[in-house]
């Protein structure tokens, strides 16, 4: 079984994002350059802004993270964990249902995709 972790990573627009520097990340990935953020830590972290059209984002952890305003419609949250996050105004994808983003955000559960 692959570990899942949330971890610190040294990816270089991680960074960014975990130093609040939400434009110049936005601006760098629509140049072309790509990042790895699967199973990262986002952990208080305000990421408002942030444009996520395409990120993998399985296996993050957003506990307590500013997340209002996000269109996450293509992006890849499965096993991520919103547990208290700020989530007014997020559009989900939809192959999550409610309960799973209710019980992710009041619980910290993995949320996990419909079939």
């Amino acid at each position: 079984m692959p570990d899942n972790t949330p971890q610190i990573k040294t990816d270089e627009l991680y960074r960014l994002l975990r130093e609040g520097k939400i434009k110049e990340f936005n601006s760098r990935r629509e140049s072309g350059e790509d990042c790895d953020l699967k199973a990262a830590d986002f952990r208080n972290v305000d990421l408002k802004g942030l444009n996520a059209d395409g990120l993998d984002l399985s296996d993050c952890y957003f506990r307590m993270c500013n997340l209002r305003g996000i269109d996450f419609s293509n992006t890849r949250l499965e096993g991520a964990s919103i547990h208290g996050a700020q989530i007014s105004g997020v559009y989900f994808p939809a192959e999550l249902s409610a309960d799973e983003i209710l019980l992710s955000l009041e619980h910290g559960t993995r949320m996990r995709y419909k079939a």
